[in-house]
């Protein structure tokens, strides 16, 4: 690429004809030049949603201007003002992120620099730093996604810089662009089977881009706090949470399975198979996904116990058979496992996963020792049948019991006024049961709503507004005016958060939980159970828990309209398609972990591979490759033509025997100088030498519609190498007996 901006044929007014014809006509320097500035605008692209909107800005205004100049090939900007540009994006940067190290900043930078550097763009060397500034940035957006669309777009981004790549060292002329990429994705194929090799066998010690993140605000929608009313309507998060398929012990998949039983497909498990429907999975209404227990109300806002996770783990008392399962968890950038409630023995974790261990806390909460910043595998098993916690009470206890005093802010005295009433209601107000039925048949009876939109909620006195004033609310407004009336009655209680629900995806057969199905639940104390779950929503909205139906968000105009387009079950087929093929991504290929890659290895016949056998192969692979290549490269390499190769030999001959000749000498010359120097002492062989030399120019200059191709090509050029061995077993004269001539 020659990077130069040519004055001598400046860029004219656009013509008649149109752009396509402009942009044709345009001189190489400044077509190859808006040619790179589009690809560094592609590669740039997804990086606006993860960088400040000064950075995108920024960085269009300098490809534009860039643009411009190449256009009306005007001259670059001088270095003072290069300089300026500099440090006005560096003191930005600091601005806005208090630092220049780090992902963020990092990449801030990158972008910054990248755009800059186009401005410098005069020579090859400037070239070659664009270029290598672009590979950096293209591989940048694996630190925010790793989806397929993300590689998709990436893959299309490094194929447009090896174009370019390409077409920087292609100088003479104005080759076309088309050429170049064909040459780049030649390139392209040539390198993914090295790729490929590289990302199976390539030892791992832990996830590739498991890159903490700088901020640690979770996407799910659960917190350690859940403040009642903050909104007065809801706005659902679609996205995927956790995905999740139960196994259950039997015989492999290539063993018939019983009439009735569920389909399966064989796990990388000896004896396990994945259900992909039927029945071992539990009803919906069990479907409880734990996250984080808040037990702290100060009148609006409920807290988590900081001091939960340092706590000892309860003891957890079982019933019944686990439920087995696969999860995968989707970045939450938190440390909580949302696992099955309850898992009883430790999840198993991928070994050397980014997140450390994963342990019980004191609330029957797992978490791990680092935030999870990348998809994370998980096998663990859960019961749905258990009891916890303390069967005769503790002092402990009575941090549920708390609330505002009385007459503060927050107390809701017509909530606590009620829990009177109904203890006065009941024969023994001593039976934790039955009063958790008497609010159940409350809610049940009392004309209470399930929505997402409940509008303004009372500040001070969330309970009492939703008891006696609205009557509605999604689940967090249920399960604070249930727990709340709880502890009024003196039963402790606490505010459990996770996922409830989920749906079966037919193609793969995996369950996804979105972050729509994040839902809060209550759990109370009874004297000789433990704690147990309770939950209000169920009683408003029975349809909420048991049978899958969440309220759906308003839509917006785009979904209305491909509503009206596509029919809806178009639409959930092709959802479920994309789901289980993202699902498949994220467990190949980002899931793609150090145990996954020994079991690939198992697969393969070794019986305990390790590290060094993925060495072993790997190099293997890598020699097989390259010997492939070799012997490609030598049956596709241009072959020599025969009768060139016949006639080199003939003047290698006669310039040994004193001849000299050169390798670009014709046949008739060779004939002539043969003629001059041996007809007088060996005239049989000069004569017959000369016929043979005459033959060979006839053979190759005579007229034919195709020589090298014609019929009778190829036989005649055998006879001719027939008559040049009965030539080399004739009597040639030695070097020494012809006499030197300078030709």
């Amino acid at each position: 690429m020659n990077t130069t901006p040519s004055m001598a044929n400046p860029p004219t007014a656009l013509a008649p004809e149109g752009l396509r014809q402009r942009l044709a006509s345009l001189p190489r320097d400044t077509r190859d030049t808006l040619f790179l500035l589009a690809v560094i605008a592609w590669v740039l692209l997804p990086q606006i949603a993860h960088t400040p909107w000064w950075t995108s800005a920024f960085a269009a205004s300098l490809l534009l201007w860039r643009g411009q100049l190449a256009w009306r090939a005007s001259p670059l900007p001088g270095r003072m003002l290069l300089a300026g540009l500099l440090l006005v994006a560096i003191a930005a940067t600091w601005a806005t992120h208090r630092t220049l190290v780090g992902r963020d900043a990092g990449v801030t930078l990158v972008v910054l620099l990248l755009a800059l550097k186009t401005l410098e763009l005069r020579a090859r060397r400037d070239a070659m730093v664009v270029f290598f500034l672009g590979f950096f940035a293209l591989l940048s957006n694996l630190f925010y996604s790793q989806s397929p669309l993300t590689a998709l777009a990436m893959v299309a981004g490094l194929i447009g810089l090896l174009t370019a790549l390409v077409n920087a060292h292609m100088t003479a002329g104005k080759p076309p662009l088309a050429q170049a990429l064909r040459t780049a994705a030649l390139l392209a194929l040539w390198g993914a089977p090295v790729m490929l090799a590289l990302f199976a066998f390539f030892p791992r010690m832990a996830p590739l881009w498991g890159v903490p993140s700088d901020d640690l605000a979770g996407r799910s929608g659960l917190s350690e706090n859940m403040r009642v009313g903050e909104v007065a309507s809801l706005a659902l998060d679609d996205s995927v949470a956790l995905r999740l398929r139960f196994f259950i012990a039997g015989p492999p998949q290539d063993e018939k399975a019983p009439p009735g039983g569920a389909a399966t497909t064989r796990s990388g498990e000896r004896g396990v198979s994945f259900l992909t429907s039927g029945g071992a999975v539990p009803p919906a209404s069990a479907l409880y996904f734990r996250g984080p227990v808040l037990t702290h109300f100060d009148g609006r806002t409920w807290q988590a116990n900081p001091v939960a996770a340092a706590m000892e783990p309860p003891q957890l008392r079982v019933s019944g058979e686990p439920l087995r399962y696969e999860m995968l968890i989707e970045p939450s950038k938190r440390r909580w496992l949302t696992l099955l409630d309850a898992a009883s023995e430790t999840p198993q974790l991928p070994e050397g996963a980014s997140v450390g261990r994963a342990r019980m806390a004191g609330e029957l909460q797992w978490l791990t020792q680092r935030p999870i910043t990348d998809v994370l595998r998980v096998n663990a098993q859960s019961h749905t049948q258990f009891q916890y916690g303390p069967r005769e009470p503790t002092r402990e206890l009575q941090r549920y019991l708390q609330l505002p005093a009385e007459g503060s802010p927050g107390s809701n005295p017509r909530t606590r006024a009620m829990g009177q009433q109904l203890l006065a209601a009941l024969d023994d107000p001593g039976d934790t049961r039955a009063l958790v039925q008497k609010v159940l048949e409350r809610l049940r009876s009392g004309g209470y709503v399930y929505t997402l939109e409940p509008g303004a909620v009372d500040a001070l006195n969330t309970a009492d507004d939703f008891w006696f004033d609205s009557k509605q609310g999604f689940c967090e407004h249920i399960a604070s005016a249930f727990a709340v009336l709880m502890r009024s009655m003196g039963v402790p209680a606490r505010i459990v958060t996770g996922y409830q629900g989920g749906d079966r995806n037919t193609v793969d057969g995996y369950w996804t939980v979105r972050n729509s199905d994040a839902h809060a639940w209550a759990e109370v104390w009874i004297a000789g159970q433990g704690w147990t779950r309770v939950d209000p929503t169920g009683a408003v909205a029975p349809a909420r828990v048991g049978q899958f139906q969440r309220l759906q968000a308003p839509r917006g105009t785009i979904a209305n309209a491909m509503g009206n387009l596509v029919a809806t079950g178009t639409l959930q087929k092709l959802r479920a398609f994309w789901e289980a093929a993202n699902n498949r991504w994220n467990q190949w290929v980002i899931n793609y972990t150090q145990s996954r890659q020994l079991n690939l290895l198992q697969s393969l016949g070794l019986q305990s591979p390790n590290w060094t056998d993925l060495l072993r192969l790997l190099g293997a692979s890598l020699g097989a490759l390259a010997l492939l290549w070799l012997l490609w490269a030598r049956m596709t390499r241009p072959r020599p033509d025969a009768w060139n190769q016949l006639l080199g030999e003939a003047r290698a001959r006669m310039q040994r025997s004193g001849i000299p000749v050169g390798p670009a000498t014709s046949a008739r010359t060779l004939a002539r100088l043969a003629q001059a120097r041996w007809a007088p002492v060996h005239a049989p062989l000069c004569q017959a030498l000369g016929r043979w030399l005459l033959d060979m120019e006839k053979l190759r200059y005579a007229p034919r519609p195709h020589p090298a191709s014609a019929p009778g090509f190829s036989t005649e050029l055998i006879q001719l190498r027939r008559r040049w061995r009965q030539l080399r077993a004739m009597p040639w004269p030695p070097a020494a007996a012809a006499p030197r001539q300078r030709i």
